[in-house]
């Protein structure tokens, strides 16, 4: 992925969203549903519903592009409907596209000596 400039937010859209959207169709979802503006730098992250398939929209002040990424095994994590549109900073996002728990990331193994 290309890597958003320091500062930008990072939004997760509840629930899950058709992923035979487009960017077009995706930025009305933002404008209209979670009622923010798709120019306005953000970076809006949808998941299928599945849960192993994300698209992240970005305008970055030229134009609008559309990203996505499908896990091999596992699900991205997600926050539930009733947390409604959730803002996640960027190493979080980076976390979960590594299929990695972005609420609590912990090492998983740290090796004990060298050699």
């Amino acid at each position: 992925m290309i890597v958003p400039p320091t500062g930008v937010r990072v939004w997760l859209a509840n629930g899950h969203t058709d992923m035979r959207r487009g960017m077009n169709g995706l930025a009305l979802q933002v404008q209209e549903a979670l009622q923010r503006d798709p120019h306005a730098g953000d970076l809006y992250v949808f998941r299928g519903r599945r849960g192993d398939l994300v698209k992240i929209l970005w305008h970055d002040g030229l134009g609008m592009s559309l990203y996505a990424k499908r896990l091999e095994r596992g699900r991205f994590l997600w926050p539930s409907p009733a947390d409604g549109c959730v803002a996640i900073s960027a190493s979080q996002l980076g976390y979960m596209l590594d299929g990695i728990d972005w609420r609590n990331p912990q090492r998983t193994w740290r090796p004990e000596m060298a050699g």
